[in-house]
């Protein structure tokens, strides 16, 4: 079993990167790992998105540039660990999201509308939060795209909320995260 991981933890002693290793121990498998803070995938520019258009016009997927997209649709489960920043995640994750986004590779588009065409039948979006949020666009905004786009409907939650609340035990918090892993499996 093939899993992807996609960290997006900036931090070196992230509370998200710590949930994920949780998951990721209980998924086993052959797991790979894209760590964006090290990878650091460039935002699109004009001359980059007119190169890629070409390619996916002339069917060139065996170009460099669709490797992430090709990691990703082969994947069997795929991991997202993304710390809750600014009512999303890091703006990291949202770059390798677009190169990620490549029709003819992980969806394409039909006469009945869109085809997902990634492998993954599940998704674990795993965030930490400092405080309580019920505005979480990160989650939402991958959970769209797993639902609508690479047709991956089991996308699934983990999060830690009120991490830096004072009074609160964030031993406490981290915990109860870990046993609704515990009950994933």
């Amino acid at each position: 079993m093939k899993v992807l991981f996609v960290n997006a933890c900036i931090r070196e002693q992230s509370r998200t990167k710590i949930l994920a290793d949780i998951i990721l121990k209980k998924i086993g498998g052959e797991v790979v790992e894209i760590n964006l803070n090290k990878v650091m995938p460039k935002p699109f520019n004009s001359t980059m998105l007119k190169k890629r258009t070409l390619l996916i016009q002339q069917g060139a997927f065996e170009n460099p540039i669709f490797s992430y997209a090709k990691q990703f649709a082969a994947a069997d489960i795929i991991v997202v660990a993304a710390p809750f920043w600014d009512f999303s995640f890091p703006a990291l994750l949202k770059t390798y999201i677009e190169h990620v986004n490549v029709s003819g590779i992980v969806f394409k588009y039909t006469s009945q509308g869109i085809q997902g065409l990634c492998k993954a039948q599940k998704l674990y979006y795993i965030t930490t939060m400092g405080g309580y949020n019920t505005t979480d666009f990160g989650y939402g905004y991958i959970k769209a795209l797993c639902n609508e786009l690479y047709k991956i409907k089991d996308v699934q939650l983990i999060k830690a909320e009120g991490l830096d609340i004072v009074g609160n035990n964030v031993e406490n918090i981290l915990q109860k995260a870990q046993e609704y892993i515990d009950t994933l499996f």
